[in-house]
């Protein structure tokens, strides 16, 4: 790991919240006044290794009193680091007994973990038993969770070998009629996880084929909410890949087969209609599907979809970050447009929130670009979409790059296409997509 979090977590900070007091403290000893780091940027430091911007550099130096070169270099987990301070004692880290080193340890036992697991899917020959059943729907629990906060390359292997295991189960026929509904619906679940990850990885034929697949699996569950969830995900995938039409017919089929149900996945719907229409231009039914769908929020009552959160779930954060959206594609600006996008971005900046995305939250960015530049504050939308640009490139999805270059694109008009900034800004974002090495294939 870095010597940077090296000698945070010997301070015991692990978090933003934990970092930013000492921060500002050194701060102030320097009489500095420059704004603190965005939680964003404290993370890509901590878990990305990326390195300070200048203006940074000379507060996390006297906070913790080892040059930037010292701090942003790699040690060896279990040795003990010998850097010299610029004053003070020498560092002591946590003692650390000798023998395998953590990193190694985590990797044989997630092996031996997932032996055990293929040991107890075998065990069940001659029926699927209740540990079968608990091991695969707590490793759909977890991967739902995951998905919206790691990036694709962690968890796309994972993904694909929970599916599989599934498909195992049910093609052995071994399980009782009353257990075919639930894993007909972990399958259903995982496809759907499946899909979004060939739509983040532009490959929208495979992710389509994949929500057929869900969308079979949704209807043998009997499950409607899946089933209009699946509705969704090729709403999505179309609208990512410019198919605005079709995103607009499956948002509406999907919106029609879930008015009976109580639980978010119909707001969803009525989100993703409303970007479709705005991308169209139909600003009277972006206004009057976002209206319908601020008034059902007071209705909701949360399903067995919203339970298990993640991509299942469509929380406030998110419909405001939609809501903002389609303000933004309908070439909107002004004061309270902008103040509605700058509050979409608060409500998805704490990633310790249940709801946090970085997806979602690098579009909120991105649309509040947008709005400002559709205001005539260029330097504000720079420093809006700033965060977005220094995302490292296991993050940059399909989303985020489409998102991103609208930016760009908006950038190409008015009389700001001329500024230095705007030129600059150009160039950063034509480049934005081409930095994405980390992607699984």
């Amino acid at each position: 790991m870095l010597f940077f979090r090296h000698v945070l977590e010997a301070r015991g900070i692990r978090s933003f919240e934990e970092f930013l007091p000492p921060y500002r403290e050194a701060a102030r000893r320097l009489g500095v006044k420059d704004p603190d780091p965005a939680p964003k940027t404290f993370q890509g430091w901590l878990y990305d290794g990326r390195k300070p911007i200048r203006a940074f550099r000379p507060v996390l130096v006297e906070m913790l009193g080892y040059s930037i070169e010292d701090l942003w270099t790699e040690v060896p987990a279990a040795a003990e680091p010998k850097f010299v301070p610029l004053a003070g004692p020498p560092f002591s880290g946590p003692h650390v007994e000798p023998g395998m080193a953590l990193n190694e340890m985590k990797r044989t036992g997630a092996m031996a973990a997932r032996r055990a697991k293929e040991f107890v899917l075998g065990a069940d020959r001659d029926r699927v038993g209740d540990d079968t059943l608990g091991l695969l729907s707590e490793e759909v629990a977890r991967l739902v969770s995951a998905y919206p906060r790691e990036p694709l390359s962690v968890i796309w292997q994972d993904l694909l070998t929970a599916q599989e295991d599934i498909f195992r189960v049910l093609e052995g026929g071994r399980a009782r009629p009353a257990q075919l509904r639930d894993l007909h619906f972990n399958a259903g679940v995982l496809s759907f996880l499946v899909a979004k990850g060939f739509n983040d990885m532009e490959d929208p034929d495979q992710a389509m084929t994949m929500t057929r697949v869900a969308g079979f699996c949704a209807k043998e569950s009997e499950h409607p909410g899946l089933v209009a969830l699946v509705d969704g995900l090729k709403s999505l995938i179309a609208y990512w890949a410019g198919k605005t039409g079709d995103a607009l017919h499956y948002a509406s089929q999907g919106t029609a087969a879930v008015e009976p149900l109580n639980g978010t996945v119909g707001l969803w719907l009525l989100g993703l209609h409303a970007r479709a229409a705005a991308v169209l231009g139909d600003a009277e039914t972006v206004y009057a599907v976002n209206q319908t769908a601020v008034e059902r929020r007071e209705r909701v009552v949360p399903d067995d979809l919203d339970a298990l959160g993640g991509l299942l779930t469509y929380s406030t954060e998110k419909q405001r970050y939609y809501i903002v959206e389609s303000g933004a594609l309908l070439g909107t600006g002004g004061a309270e447009l902008t103040a509605q996008a700058e509050e979409a971005v608060r409500g998805l900046s704490d990633p310790h929130a249940p709801n946090w995305a970085f997806g979602d939250l690098a579009g909120a960015q991105c649309n509040l670009s947008l709005i400002r530049l559709h205001s005539g504050e260029l330097e504000g939308a720079a420093e809006a979409v700033r965060p977005v640009l220094d995302l490292p490139g296991t993050h940059r999805n399909n989303g985020i790059v489409v998102s991103a270059r609208r930016v760009q694109q908006a950038l190409t008009r008015g009389s700001a296409s001329t500024a230095s900034v705007a030129r600059e800004l150009r160039e950063e974002l034509e480049q934005f997509p081409a930095r994405r090495p980390a992607l699984p294939r």
